[in-house]
Order: C-alpha cells, then sequence, then structure tokens
C-alpha cells in the first residue's frame, strides 16, 4: 500500500496583514506569516493600501498597484526579505 502525498498548491488563496504581520493564505492550506518590516512599502503603506492587493503572476504572485510592491510565494517561502529591508 502506497502513501499518497498531496501535491503542494503555492498559488495565493488570501492576503491580509495585522499590525507586525503580512500573513499569505495558499490553495493547498499552508499560511505563510512574515515580518512587514521584511517589505518596507507594505509597513509604511496605510491598512486601506495593504487591503487593495491582487493577484499576479497566474497566482503565484501578489501586487499591491497604489505601493508599488510585489512578492512571490516562492520568495515568501525561502523567506526573502526585500533588499532594503533592515
Amino acid at each position: 500500500m502506497g502513501i499518497l502525498a498531496k501535491v503542494a498548491d503555492e498559488r495565493v488563496l488570501d492576503v491580509r496583514c495585522d499590525e507586525h504581520s503580512l500573513i499569505v493564505d495558499l490553495m493547498d492550506g499552508r499560511t505563510i506569516s512574515v515580518p512587514l518590516a521584511w517589505y518596507p512599502r507594505l509597513l509604511h503603506a496605510s491598512a486601506e493600501q495593504r487591503a487593495k492587493w491582487e493577484l499576479a503572476g497566474a497566482g503565484f504572485g501578489i501586487h499591491w498597484p497604489e505601493i508599488d510592491e510585489d512578492l512571490s510565494t516562492e520568495g515568501l517561502l525561502r523567506g526573502a526579505p526585500a533588499p532594503d529591508a533592515k
């Protein structure tokens, strides 16, 4: 009897922010939470600007048009902060 592994689906299902974190739910049920401090544009954006996101890259990315920020699920899963994050 074999063990069937669930195929990972790293596409974005939902995005939200709290006071300190960016939280991304993936289609496969995982949730990624990273510090907002890793992404200065998001950190300094208003709550309203952070809430206005859209899917990008066939669902593997997130785009915030008002602040010109783009993140990929691949980068989030790797734990890659923005180059200008301190």
